[in-house]
């Protein structure tokens, strides 16, 4: 018998094998903050997932699981975070990749307040479990915390040019994530005094916009120089020091400002101002003549809280007329003839422009 031609139609199978990587959002911060896989499922089980989506707990568990060991494997690639755009093992869409990098060196404003101007040693990694109990924040989150820290700071303190931007680059981080990140390095870099018992009034973001007030007018700004952006202007701060001539005029000076704020001030505080003013000039213009030495420099707001802010509050004056205050004494300065030379005139503006903005940030009533 012949054979037959075999007709038989075989179907067409098309095949195609992907790694894409899901991330779900709300696990992963779960994921961040710290919490275990069991929490995890316990924290989506209360919000009502498991009802949302008709899955039983055990599959939500099996789907937890899953995700976290897919997050610590992407972890080693979040460490250095252009190595997670080069990287072919995961596919990834870009606004994922934006997501797992800015919720991964996001922060809590109450644990990085904590290691605020402290040396990140292994020895303080040790102790971040008294960070944890103050904060309510899990022992892996504020380790999280403390790593990114760290590891910001130690990639770009040396390195030339504008600190955020050098974030930015080396961290592919928002702009505001950025700044956020480079005001706690230039504490750390300038050693600034920010754990005193005086200065627990003060949040995360009242030192941010101080950092970032004197970052903008005391460092070297000048691209010629060989200081970076993080060095203050020691020749700047030198010449602050000529400021203490202000104290020989200081009756003029007080005449001009007392004027000026007649119109504007509440009477107890222009009253209060009057017996005041020597006290009030001579630690602005003090703080300003001792910041050529180190020591002044780390100290400054330890000192702006007690020779200046602590006798504001003790007089209750109100935030307006201390603002009112400020500015009168700055411009009424301008008006006298020892400001006559560019250089000293300068100078002024300069200092002054920044501690009005520190002290009005850190003026909490």
């Amino acid at each position: 018998m012949a054979n037959q031609p075999c007709n038989t139609m075989h179907p067409e199978v098309d095949v195609f094998i992907s790694n894409y990587t899901l991330v779900d959002p709300d696990v992963y911060q779960l994921w961040v903050d710290g919490c275990s896989s069991q929490e995890a499922v316990n924290a989506l089980d209360a919000k009502g997932v498991t009802k949302q989506t008709g899955a039983t707990r055990e599959l939500l568990t099996s789907d937890v699981l899953d995700h976290y060991r897919t997050y610590s494997l992407l972890e080693r690639l979040l460490y250095n975070p252009p190595k997670l755009e080069e990287q072919l093992a995961f596919q990834i869409e870009p606004q994922t990749k934006r997501l797992l990098i800015e919720k991964y060196y996001d922060f809590d404003d109450e644990v990085i307040r904590e290691l605020l101007g402290k040396k990140l040693s292994s020895r303080h990694r040790k102790d971040l479990d008294e960070v944890s109990e103050k904060t309510g924040k899990s022992l892996k989150s504020c380790r999280r915390q403390f790593d990114n820290v760290k590891r910001v700071f130690k990639t770009v303190e040396e390195m030339p040019g504008p600190l955020v931007r050098n974030i930015q680059k080396h961290f592919l981080l928002h702009e505001e994530t950025a700044k956020r990140y480079a005001a706690v390095v230039f504490i750390g870099l300038a050693r600034f005094e920010t754990g005193k018992r005086k200065l627990q009034h003060l949040v995360l973001s009242d030192f941010e916009h101080c950092a970032h007030a004197i970052m903008g007018s005391w460092t070297y700004r000048d691209p010629g120089t060989e200081h970076d952006h993080t060095d203050l202007d020691r020749e700047f701060l030198l010449d602050l020091r000529e400021l203490r001539c202000l104290q020989d005029k200081e009756k003029e000076h007080k005449h001009l400002v007392l004027m000026r704020l007649k119109p504007v001030l509440l009477e107890r505080s222009l009253n209060e101002l009057e017996s005041s003013f020597r006290s009030y000039s001579r630690a602005l213009v003090g703080i300003a003549a001792g910041l050529h030495r180190t020591r002044e420099v780390r100290c400054l707001f330890v000192e702006l809280v007690e020779r200046c802010l602590e006798p504001w509050r003790q007089a209750g004056w109100p935030h307006q007329d201390l603002r009112s205050f400020l500015n009168a004494y700055t411009t009424s300065a301008l008006e006298m003839d020892i400001f006559r030379e560019p250089e000293l005139k300068a100078a002024w503006e300069r200092y002054m422009s920044v501690i009005i903005s520190c002290l009005l940030r850190m003026y909490h009533t």
